[in-house]
């Protein structure tokens, strides 16, 4: 992966249109920043180059009737570098595993798992959470509705104005 230079105000806007709608044309990014197409393209290709924009492609849960979304809590049994190691490289891989954070506070991770049936949910966190006695603890929390689902991030700093 190439490394990103600082962002410019052109790359800010163009980040948070293509948050907002991935499927927008090149010419159409290019007139609400008043850059051409090409160095829409140029400044994607970059973007993809150092990681920073990595896949397109978000389906919505709702339109989804069998799938089922839980959040799951997860306290480990004792610290350890090589101990977090294993369970996040667990987490990376399984693919029912849509997103993992590092808490701070009583619980170390939480995880949100999309399966397929409240069956298939409680297989998966077993599979998962119920280990060598690594996790100490965890809560498993289903989701009955999806109110707001986004994944647009800031790409500005907090405090600092646009010019």
């Amino acid at each position: 992966m190439d490394s990103l230079p600082p962002l410019d105000e052109f790359d800010h806007r163009l980040l948070e249109l293509l948050q907002r709608d991935a499927s927008t044309t090149l010419t159409a990014l290019g007139e609400a920043v008043g850059l051409s197409a090409s160095a829409v393209q140029r400044r994607i290709t970059r973007y993809r180059a150092s990681g920073l924009l990595r896949q397109v492609g978000v389906l919505d849960a709702r339109q989804l009737p069998h799938v089922t979304l839980a959040s799951v809590l997860v306290a480990m049994e004792r610290e350890g570098a090589k101990r977090h190691a294993a369970f996040t490289a667990r987490m990376r891989a399984a693919p029912e595993v849509q997103q993992c954070y590092v808490l701070a506070g009583d619980w170390d991770y939480l995880v949100i798992l999309a399966t397929t049936s409240l069956a298939h949910c409680r297989e998966v966190a077993e599979r998962l959470f119920v280990d060598e006695g690594t996790i100490r603890r965890y809560e498993t929390r289903m989701v009955f509705d999806v109110v707001k689902a986004g994944l647009q991030l800031p790409t500005r700093v907090a405090g600092r104005r646009r010019r």
